[in-house]
């Protein structure tokens, strides 16, 4: 039998290379009696394959089970699955078989197999690998002879990693995996879908029927569809029978696909912003990056001092070099408000200074580096001192001059016997 052949006989419609793939591994495997993962999302006509992995074995004429193990209660799973014995849990008035007795000889389809209890899923190994069982509150060994085809819409590994899922469970059923494609990868195959599912459903409400056109066609073939062939199939029933236009165009069908909410925008990347980071590496950057511009703030000086820097000239550009400097200290934003640091005062043994006009007359034109003091206790009260005088005694504006708050400029005053 061809693809073609079996495409006929389960129903199956489409082309597209990725479908005639997955159909010509179910029917490869069919024959053996290995296990069979079959992979895919939602909707996607995984029972479809199992159906026909069963039909094409040699377990054709025994017997075949489909069932949702994320539809059974946790408590009740391992009951309907292996049965169970009179009087093992409350409300077993009676023995019961479970599938896997009942399926003996044929083959057991686990839906959504992933969401199996881990319990449940050392039961299930045992089964795959041994052939045994044990019913709930039963001692006693049994043993089957059933074909597992499992199907899952999950990753598999990703639970598996993440401690949901049992490994050696995972590779067990895992012997050769089958993937169905998603109608998003089948594109090609949409529109023939739709026509089939209309002209059925046609035939089922003897209504007219239903004729596309090309936008719409298009807007078939490029929607997400979330819920695959199953979403495509239920869209079709409600054209059939709701839609009163024959010839359905992009703005009626529109009406009736769900808005999807995926985005196709770039995902948000968090960038680290300066809050991001701990004090201390504020600290460490603040201070690198005041070091480096001290050192530029070294080199202009002397530049002018080595062109010869006259007096009118360093009037000039002394309100620059006090404001560079000004930026390149650390504010009290990081390093705390009571250790803003002054501004730039240079001294030199052969420069005269004039402290009422605020400038500095060059002799020479040499330049010597003089080790200033690094108390902060002498640091603070001279800038206080000089913040005092500037403004006359008032201390309101000597604290904004500061850039601190008046009540600590007060203390600072006091521990500093400044009074």
């Amino acid at each position: 039998m061809d693809i073609q052949d079996i495409k006929n006989r389960f129903g199956i419609i489409g082309n597209s290379p990725v479908l005639n793939r997955a159909i010509d591994v179910a029917k490869q495997v069919a024959p053996t009696d290995i296990s069979v993962l079959i992979q895919g999302e939602s909707g996607s006509g995984k029972e479809v394959f199992s159906h026909i992995i069963h039909q094409m074995s040699a377990r054709k004429h025994g017997s075949f089970i489909a069932v949702n193990c994320g539809a059974i209660p946790e408590g009740t799973i391992d009951s309907e699955l292996f049965g169970h014995e009179k009087g093992s849990f409350t409300g077993a008035h009676e023995a019961r078989k479970g599938y896997f007795e009942v399926v003996d000889g044929g083959t057991i389809f686990l839906d959504e197999v992933g969401e199996l209890p881990l319990g449940t899923q050392a039961r299930l190994l045992r089964v795959l690998e041994t052939g045994e069982y044990i019913r709930v509150g039963s001692s006693k060994v049994q043993k089957t002879n059933v074909r597992v085809v499992a199907a899952t819409n999950v990753d598999v590994y990703e639970a598996v990693k993440k401690g949901k899922f049992r490994e050696d469970l995972y590779y067990r059923l895992n012997t050769v995996p089958l993937r169905i494609p998603s109608l998003r990868e089948r594109k090609e195959d949409v529109n023939l879908l739709f026509r089939k599912f209309i002209v059925d459903f046609s035939d089922k409400y003897r209504t007219p029927g239903i004729q596309l056109t090309p936008d719409a066609q298009d807007m078939l073939m490029n929607y997400g569809w979330p819920g695959n062939v199953r979403q495509l199939k239920n869209i079709a029933e409600q054209i059939a029978v709701l839609e009163r236009e024959r010839v359905v165009n992009s703005s009626i069908l529109s009406k009736y696909l769900p808005v999807e909410h995926v985005s196709s925008l770039p995902a948000l990347v968090k960038e680290t912003s300066k809050e991001d980071f701990s004090e201390r590496d504020l600290l460490y950057k603040v201070l690198f990056d005041m070091k480096k511009d001290m050192v530029d703030l070294k080199k202009l000086v002397v530049e002018l001092i080595q062109n010869g820097v006259n007096k009118g000239t360093f009037e000039e550009n002394s309100p620059y070099i006090n404001q560079l400097y000004s930026e390149v200290t650390p504010s009290s934003a990081y390093l705390g408000e009571e250790q803003a640091s002054p501004k730039l005062t240079i001294h030199n043994p052969n420069q005269s200074v004039k402290s009422n006009n605020d400038y500095m007359s060059y002799e020479t034109q040499d330049a010597e580096e003089v080790e200033e003091s690094l108390s902060l206790v002498e640091k603070e009260s001279d800038l206080i001192r000089k913040a005092l005088r500037k403004h006359k005694g008032k201390r309101k504006a000597a604290a904004r001059e500061l850039g601190i708050s008046e009540r600590t400029l007060y203390r600072k005053i006091k521990d500093l016997n400044l009074d």
